[in-house]
């Protein structure tokens, strides 16, 4: 590619999960500072397209231009169905409508590697992906072989600064820096008047101030204890908040009642979407979570969050970019509820 060109075709490739996707969405401010008239795609599975509307461009506004779904987890459970496969060539014809400059696959994984291989590419085209691991994410070395610029990262690396690694090198930039170039997720308007707008179902019992406590996480070791749950909900809720446990399945739903009963005023919401996360966010007084994607939604939001570390590294996700944001504990070091309390009154007082 011609990086004098200033009208780029460039391909995001960049999954899952939640957190994943919103720790890439950094770069799309990135592009755009630099290259304000490239058409700029992305690849996510469907159940993440949500997360990335409100970064479409429109009159006004350059983000993203093509958000292309790619079901493969939905597929993979009926393989041998005619409709999957209709599905499969219907992505692989909307993918390949673009012949594309530049492809920056951040997840290192076959499946997104495999994207890559099916894109359409210009002649000079540059694929760029992870050369490397890095310590405590998923990372599969044959998707090496996919890529024509393989980008060597830190083992102890940020993952919104593993995505700008890999797009710096892509695009033979120097490396950009935290401080110069603070992360930036949404436009400043995007709750009010870009995100989605449709109310959760239940959002009329909640009670403002209310303060999320997102206690679930897809591995048990990365929990903070019930018992602090509980003794922290106490706290708050004798100041006035109501304290809400969201849930994602029939389990964490048993758990948020079991938290729930033995904190005064507290409630367990119906099941929501990601679209309907964002409104109901939004209107929190307070997210406190642990290591997991609707935490992080809270942090890419601005909004007042303490993340709780308890067996994952904190500096892998912690949101460093807002004063808004605090972030306590470490891998296989929870930390104590007074710390989690003092953390939530100071951001309280704010």
């Amino acid at each position: 590619m011609d990086l004098q060109d200033a009208y780029p075709k460039i391909l995001l490739v960049k999954l899952s999960s939640l957190g994943d996707v919103l720790h890439n969405l950094p770069i799309v401010s990135d592009l755009r500072a630099r290259l304000p008239e490239a058409q700029i795609d992305w690849v996510v599975e469907e159940g993440y397209v949500h997360l990335l509307q409100p970064l479409l461009s429109i009159e006004g506004f350059r983000g993203i231009d093509r958000i292309i779904p790619f079901g493969l987890r939905r597929w993979k459970k009926s393989l041998f169905k005619l409709q999957t496969w209709k599905e499969f060539f219907a992505f692989k014809k909307e993918l390949q409508a673009v012949s594309y400059d530049v492809i920056i696959e951040t997840q290192g994984l076959l499946k997104s590697a495999l994207v890559c291989a099916l894109a359409h590419k210009s002649s000079n085209a540059v694929v760029a992906g992870l050369a490397n691991a890095t310590e405590f994410s998923g990372y599969e070395p044959i998707a090496r072989a996919f890529y024509n610029q393989c980008v060597q990262v830190p083992k102890q690396c940020h993952a919104i600064d593993r995505s700008r690694w890999v797009m710096s090198s892509a695009l033979d930039w120097p490396l950009l820096d935290r401080q110069e170039n603070p992360a930036s997720f949404y436009p400043e308007t995007h709750v009010d008047e870009r995100g989605p707008s449709e109310t959760p179902r239940d959002l009329g019992v909640l009670k403002k101030p209310y303060i999320l406590c997102f206690h679930s996480t897809a591995r048990e070791a990365k929990r903070w204890s019930n018992a602090h749950w509980i003794s922290l909900g106490k706290s708050l809720s004798s100041k006035g908040y109501q304290i809400v446990f969201p849930w994602g399945n029939a389990a964490e739903k048993k758990i948020s009642a079991q938290l729930a009963s033995q904190i005064d005023g507290a409630i367990v919401p119906d099941a929501f979407s990601i679209q309907e996360a964002f409104p109901m966010i939004a209107g929190a007084t307070l997210t406190i979570g642990v290591d997991t994607g609707l935490t992080h939604l809270a942090a890419v939001l601005g909004k007042p969050t303490v993340e709780i570390y308890c067996d994952s590294p904190r500096w892998k996700t912690e949101g460093y970019w807002s004063n808004r944001i605090i972030n306590l504990g470490d891998i296989q070091a929870p930390p104590t509820v007074d710390e989690v309390l003092g953390a939530s009154l100071r951001l309280l007082s704010q």
